[in-house]
């Protein structure tokens, strides 16, 4: 089946981004930021010193790019409620990563932060954001949310961030798709490409559950840009998401003990690329 051509083709982000194949991006989930509720006054630069451990980590055992995401800010602020103290400690994050390896980063702010997220990649020279709602409408943890693409769109333009590209989740985790169940997954991702997303992400249900292959083709179905797998991936899973998969984001399983708010653990980022090594 041939995806629809809803806008011309446009360059490929994922090989403008990267000059491998199949290229994997590890996270960094930042400690909890200033404002957050389980932020408990401790020093900034412990929660940038961890950042960067686990960024040298990572860019130690191969991965090919790095995205920072404001992970411990939960109960996550709305988009409009996201506070300037949450920006300023995401760049600063950021550009302590950045001191210390050259593998290219991503920003993700949660929840949705489609706009903060581009205001520090443009401050940061990071090269993509990730949005985990980019069209349409859902009932997130953090309530009704709707895809902020004409407006981040707009913001992009304004500020100059034509370079930084859009990576948008498709049938996003966490959340209860009533609003748009009528339409299936591959016209989400149509929809996800006509308000010119530039790559897009299959998800399981919940940080770190795995991505079914099936999903991916869903995905891919319903669209001409590159296709990558948002979470769960584990070495074992490798062969048979990246038969469909332009690349993957992984988080919870480098770990140590396979938990996001850990450290991350360099054997289990040996693992993960000696199994991706196979199937470039």
């Amino acid at each position: 089946m041939t995806a629809p051509q809803v806008l011309p083709q446009k360059p490929d982000a994922l090989k403008a981004l990267f000059p491998v194949s199949k290229p994997v991006i590890g996270v960094v989930h930042l400690k909890p930021l200033p404002g957050a509720p389980r932020y408990d006054g401790q020093p900034v630069r412990e929660v940038y010193a961890a950042a960067a451990a686990d960024a040298r980590t990572l860019a130690a055992g191969g991965v090919d790019g790095i995205i920072i995401e404001n992970a411990s800010d939960m109960p996550f602020s709305r988009p409009d409620q996201i506070g300037h103290e949450t920006v300023a400690g995401l760049t600063a994050a950021c550009l302590a990563v950045r001191e210390v390896v050259d593998t290219p980063i991503g920003i993700t702010c949660v929840a949705n932060g489609a706009l903060a997220a581009l205001a520090v990649a443009k401050a940061v020279g990071a090269g993509w954001v990730r949005v985990n709602q980019w069209v349409n409408a859902y009932v997130a943890n953090e309530g009704f949310l709707n895809g902020p693409a004409p407006e981040a769109m707009r913001y992009r333009s304004h500020i100059h961030a034509r370079d930084v590209a859009i990576f948008a989740d498709v049938h996003v985790k966490f959340g209860a798709h009533a609003i748009t169940a009528d339409r299936s997954i591959a016209e989400q991702a149509t929809d996800a490409e006509w308000f010119d997303a530039d790559v897009l992400i299959a998800t399981g249900t919940r940080t770190g559950s795995p991505t079914e292959p099936r999903e991916v083709d869903e995905v891919r179905s319903g669209t001409n840009l590159p296709v990558i797998v948002g979470s769960g991936l584990s070495p074992e899973q490798v062969p048979a998401l990246f038969r469909s998969a332009d690349g993957a984001i992984i988080g919870q399983w480098l770990k140590v003990d396979g938990k996001w708010w850990n450290p991350v653990d360099p054997r289990r980022v040996e693992r993960l690329m000696e199994a991706v090594a196979k199937v470039r």
